[in-house]
C-alpha cells in the first residue's frame, strides 16, 4: 500500500473502528477496553497480520504528551471538590512520598535481579512508578464500581495527580543515568521547582481561564470548548516554558475549573469526556504500534518477575508508608495497593530514555511494556473481585452520582415555578454564571417585555425579569430564592 494522506485517514479511521466495537463487548469477556487497543495496535504492526512498520519513539512521544493533557484534563474537570476534600491529604501522600517509595524499592530489586547500574535501575523503577490515569479512571468508570469511605475520590486523585512526580524523578534519574559525575543531592532543586511552579502555574492559569471563559462574549456555544482546549495547551506549555510541571498544573488547571460555574460547562464536559476517550484510544493504538512483540519475548521472564515485586511489595510498600499517619482500616489500604495500575504513562515515560541514547533503554522500553500489560490483566479485570473480597464495594443502588454526571445528566425536572426579579434583588445585572444557581435547578425561560428569552449562562438578569424555573424538588425553590434575593 502506498503511504499517501488518503491510506493513512483510511487505516487510522479503521483501527479506530475496530477498537471502538471491540471495546463495546471486551468487558462480558471481563477484558479491560484499554487492552483491547493495546493488542489491536501491536495485531496491526510489523509483527502482526497488519504489517504495518512504524517504528518513531519521537512521535508516539508526542502523540502520548497531548493524548495525557486530554485524558488527565478531562480526569480534573470530573474531580468533584467535595468528594476530595476529606482525602485530600491521603491523596497528595500518596502521589508524591508514595511514587518516591515505589521507584526506590522497585529500583533497587532491578539492581540485585539485572546487570542495571543503580541510576538505572532506579530509572526504570520511576518509569513504572505512577498508576496510571486513563487506566484507572476508565476500568473504574466502565466497571460503575461504587466503594466505601471515599475510596473512589482517593484512587481518581492520586492517579490524577501522581503522574508529575513519576515525571519529575524520571527525568531526575535519567539526567544522572547520563551524566553520572552529578550526585543523587543534585536532583532535589529540580524536584521542588518542578512541583512548586507547576501548583502555582495550574492554580493561577485556573482562576484566568475562569475569567476568560467567563467573559469572552463567542458567537457560536461551540467555540467554547475549543477555547478551554487553547487554555489547556497554554497552561501546560507556558509552565514547562517557566521549567514547571505541565501535567502537574493542567491538572490543578482543570480541577478548579471542574468545581466552578462555567458558561456552557455541560457542552465543554461532554467535548472532553469524548475527546479524553479518543485520546486513550489514539494513545494506546499509537504505542501498541511502536512495540515489536518480537522484542519483548526474551524479556518476558524478568519482566514478569519485575511486575509480580511491583504489584506485591513495592506498591504497598509505597502505599502503607505513605499512609501511616493516616486514620484508615487495613482493608482500605490493602484495595489502594492493589489499585496501582500501570497503563500507557509509564510506557509514554520509556520513550525519554530511547530518544537520549541511553545504553540499555531498548531493553527498558520493553520491559516496561511487559509490566504495563500485566499490570492491567492482573489487576484491571480483578478490581470488582477483590473489591468484594475486601468488602469495600458498594450496592450499585448506593453508588453517588459526581458532580460531572449530575451536571451531564438529561433528569427531568418536575417543579415549575415563576419567580419576578425586583429592583432589589442581588442578581439584577449579573450573568447566570455568576449566580451560583443550585444544580438541581435551571432557569428554562425569562420572561422580558412580553417576550420570551431562552437564557444560557452569559444571559444577564434584568429587573423586572420573570424567571421559569425548574427544579427536580420543591424543596429546590428555597435555595433558589435565596440565591436570587440576597
Amino acid at each position: 500500500m502506498n503511504l499517501t494522506i488518503e491510506n493513512i485517514l483510511l487505516v487510522g479511521s479503521l483501527l479506530l473502528l475496530i477498537s471502538i466495537l471491540a471495546g463495546k463487548t471486551s468487558y462480558k469477556f471481563g477484558v479491560p477496553t484499554l487492552l483491547l487497543f493495546l493488542g489491536i495496535g501491536m495485531l496491526a504492526g510489523s509483527d502482526g497480520i497488519g504489517g504495518i512498520h512504524f517504528d518513531n519513539p519521537r512521535l508516539a512521544q508526542f502523540i502520548g504528551v497531548v493524548s495525557l493533557n486530554f485524558i488527565l484534563f478531562s480526569g480534573g474537570l470530573d474531580t468533584n471538590w467535595k468528594a476530595i476534600k476529606p482525602v485530600i491529604k491521603e491523596g497528595i501522600a500518596l502521589s508524591t512520598l508514595g511514587v518516591l517509595l515505589t521507584a526506590v524499592s522497585l529500583g533497587t530489586f532491578v539492581y540485585y535481579v539485572t546487570d542495571f547500574t543503580i541510576y538505572e535501575s532506579l530509572l526504570l523503577g520511576s518509569i513504572v512508578s505512577s498508576t496510571d490515569a486513563a487506566a484507572v479512571f476508565s476500568i473504574l468508570r466502565s466497571k460503575s464500581l461504587a466503594l466505601k469511605n471515599n475510596l473512589r475520590p482517593t484512587l481518581e486523585l492520586e492517579s490524577g495527580s501522581n503522574d508529575p512526580m513519576a515525571y519529575v524523578l524520571t527525568i531526575a534519574f535519567l539526567t544522572l543515568v547520563i551524566n553520572q559525575d552529578q550526585s543523587f543531592l543534585s536532583i532535589i532543586p529540580l524536584f521542588l521547582q518542578q512541583m512548586i511552579l507547576g501548583g502555582l502555574a495550574g492554580f493561577g492559569f485556573g482562576v484566568l481561564s475562569k475569567l476568560i471563559i467567563n467573559k469572552i462574549k463567542l458567537d457560536f456555544e461551540g467555540l467554547y470548548p475549543v477555547l478551554v482546549i487553547a487554555l489547556m495547551f497554554i497552561t501546560f506549555s507556558a509552565t514547562d516554558f517557566v521549567g514547571g510541571n505541565g501535567f502537574l498544573a493542567i491538572y490543578i488547571c482543570a480541577v478548579y475549573l471542574g468545581n466552578q460555574d462555567l458558561i456552557h460547562k455541560k457542552t465543554i464536559l461532554k467535548m472532553f469526556d469524548g475527546l479524553a476517550w479518543l485520546m486513550q484510544i489514539v494513545l494506546f493504538l499509537t504505542l501498541g504500534l511502536l512495540v515489536f512483540p518480537s522484542q519483548i519475548i526474551p524479556y518476558m521472564g524478568i519482566g514478569l518477575l519485575i511486575s509480580i515485586f511491583l504489584i506485591v511489595v513495592a506498591r504497598p510498600i509505597g502505599v502503607f508508608i505513605s499512609l501511616m499517619f493516616f486514620k484508615m482500616k487495613l482493608r482500605r489500604r490493602f484495595y489502594i495497593s492493589w489499585v496501582g495500575l500501570r497503563g500507557a504513562v509509564p510506557i509514554v515515560f520509556a520513550t525519554y530514555p530511547l530518544l537520549a541514547g541511553v545504553e540499555k533503554a531498548n531493553m527498558m522500553f520493553n520491559i516496561v511494556f511487559f509490566i504495563s500489560v500485566t499490570s492491567i490483566i492482573i489487576q484491571g479485570t480483578t478490581l470488582s473481585v477483590v473489591a468484594k473480597w475486601l468488602n469495600v464495594a458498594l450496592p450499585e443502588e448506593d453508588k453517588k452520582l459526581s458532580t460531572a454526571d449530575q451536571l451531564m445528566a438529561e433528569n427531568p425536572k418536575a417543579e415549575m415555578k415563576e419567580m419576578i426579579i425586583t429592583s432589589d434583588c442581588s442578581a439584577v445585572d449579573k450573568k447566570i454564571v455568576e449566580l451560583g444557581f443550585p444544580k438541581n435547578a435551571i432557569i428554562a425561560m425569562i420572561k422580558r417585555d412580553n417576550t420570551y428569552i431562552t437564557p444560557n449562562g452569559s444571559t444577564k438578569i434584568e429587573a423586572d425579569d420573570v424567571l421559569i424555573v425548574l427544579a427536580d424538588r420543591p424543596a429546590i425553590f428555597d435555595d433558589v430564592y435565596k440565591t436570587l434575593k440576597a
